[in-house]
């Protein structure tokens, strides 16, 4: 079976990229996983704040995905497998890919304007070492227009 791979936050590419993988999963018969990353806390507070913080940050993470799980469930019939890591995106990802070999592509959305975002930016210059294809959407195509390619 073959699973896509999407990195989820709160961005419109990032449904894009959702949107697009889970058009192919359907077509392909395979699934979506759906990774949301929390990035760690980069000052320290009192003990018990820094934990309020970052259990907060997870909470975000995960009511996040749920709801891109939701929505993507209502549309295909299909749950995804939601995921949520505290980390460096770029190290979670590549660890995400190394613990899970079905996954078949990693799909990320870039910004419709400015620059590509860190982790296409990053993703897309070590694509040649991926244990799997990279799928770029592009953050200004419309959702129609996905539907179409994929």
């Amino acid at each position: 079976m073959r699973v896509y791979l999407v990195i989820m936050d709160e961005t419109e590419e990032a449904r894009k990229a959702l949107r697009y993988a889970a058009r192919r999963a359907q077509a392909t018969g395979g699934a979506v996983h759906i990774l949301a990353l929390v990035q760690p806390q980069s000052f320290n507070a009192f003990g018990g704040v820094q934990a309020t913080i970052e259990q907060e940050a997870r909470d975000r993470a995960e009511v996040m995905a749920s709801s891109a799980a939701g929505n993507l469930y209502s549309e295909s019939g299909r749950m995804p497998t939601i995921a949520v890591r505290v980390g460096e995106g770029q190290a979670v990802i590549k660890d995400y890919l190394a613990d899970h070999e079905e996954v078949a592509a990693l799909v990320l959305g870039s910004a419709p304007e400015g620059g590509p975002g860190p982790l296409v930016t990053h993703f897309s210059a070590h694509s040649g070492s991926l244990p799997c294809p990279l799928f770029v959407i592009p953050g200004g195509l419309s959702i129609e227009a996905i539907d179409e390619l994929s």
